[in-house]
């Protein structure tokens, strides 16, 4: 019982929300995609006990990473698991396709026991070879199609930008249910394949033009975060974990 008060006062674990972060997805090929798992740390503590929460990302229908508090354990242990984000979006052998249309069902499921409210961070971008970010290329080809704004999800326009988009679920989600969907397809657009360089250098009276494709050898990269606050002292546990001010009446969350 001590640990289990330590770590819910402690700041660097979180009992009002955590993080799962999921996926990479290489350009040239799905197998190489990887996923991590952490922690989102705020201060915020209430009397809510550390294992009744529990919040899933499910893609596709299935379970893909999830972080629960582990109900078998003593210890004040998770269950926990960083499943690999787009892995499974082509079948076994085939190359991506640019310009191709894929399926890409992405949804929070709430796992714990307590309803919560559910927020969502989306990463879209480019990197080198090395793994190097590369900031001068756009995230906007990488199209990962957002369904069920408005109505169901809350695109926080202050909040996003060209490389992060920021979602909010409007509803309590009560645990045991899962959202609708908030992504169902991904393309990589035709317009990687026209966007070049073009070098010129003057030697011995001669011009020589050198044509370079900007995304050539390069990788892009989708993550998809979820966080999770407990439904007691909403507003106030969304605006210590998350910097935001919302009002929350009747279930219904809306940004202030």
């Amino acid at each position: 019982m001590d640990k289990v008060k330590k770590m819910i006062t402690s700041p660097k674990v979180s009992v009002a929300a955590f993080v799962l972060a999921v996926g990479l997805l290489l350009f040239s090929s799905i197998g190489g995609a990887r996923a991590a798992l952490t922690y989102y740390s705020e201060n915020y503590s209430t009397r809510v006990e550390m294992f009744d929460i529990g919040v899933t990302l499910q893609e596709n229908g299935k379970s893909l990473s999830w972080r629960n508090y582990d109900t078998n354990a003593s210890d004040g242990t998770w269950d926990e698991s960083a499943g690999r984000l787009l892995s499974t979006m082509l079948p076994k052998g085939e190359d991506l396709k640019i310009g191709a249309k894929y399926t890409e069902e992405l949804d929070v499921r709430n796992s714990g026991t307590i309803n919560q409210y559910v927020r969502v961070n989306i990463y879209k971008y480019w990197v080198d070879a090395d793994g190097n970010k590369l900031r001068n290329l756009s995230p906007d080809l990488i199209k990962l199609n957002l369904v069920n704004l408005k109505k169901d999800w809350i695109l926080d326009e202050e909040a996003s930008t060209p490389e992060r988009t920021v979602l909010y679920y409007s509803k309590l989600l009560e645990s045991g249910t899962v959202t609708p969907l908030f992504a169902d397809s991904l393309i990589i657009d035709e317009m990687v394949a026209t966007k070049v360089t073009q070098t010129r250098t003057e030697e011995n009276g001669y011009t020589t033009i050198t044509t370079t494709y900007d995304y050539d050898g390069v990788s892009f990269c989708v993550e998809a975060k979820v966080d999770a606050v407990q439904e007691h002292n909403a507003e106030d546990a969304i605006w210590s974990a998350w910097g935001r001010r919302v009002a929350v009446k009747n279930n219904v969350l809306k940004l202030k």
